[in-house]
């Protein structure tokens, strides 16, 4: 599936980019990956309190909602 900006991306070119991308973060590419796994765990972690909150929500107005039973 061509890409919008690169309509003929092949091996060849990603391996190409990969080496330049090497070339220019070398000894600092490990730190800048655990550092972004860490980013995207903290945003999941942060996603999945959000939801927790609207579930608590919901259950409590669905709660407050419901009539007595007679």
């Amino acid at each position: 599936m061509p890409f919008a900006f690169l309509p003929n991306l092949g091996t060849t070119e990603l391996l190409v980019v990969a080496f330049v991308s090497l070339l220019m973060f070398g000894n600092r590419l490990p730190s800048v990956m655990r550092s972004l796994g860490k980013s995207v765990t903290e945003f999941k972690k942060g996603v999945a309190g959000i939801e927790d909150e609207l579930d608590e929500a919901v259950n409590a107005a669905d709660k407050k909602i419901t009539p007595p039973a007679p």
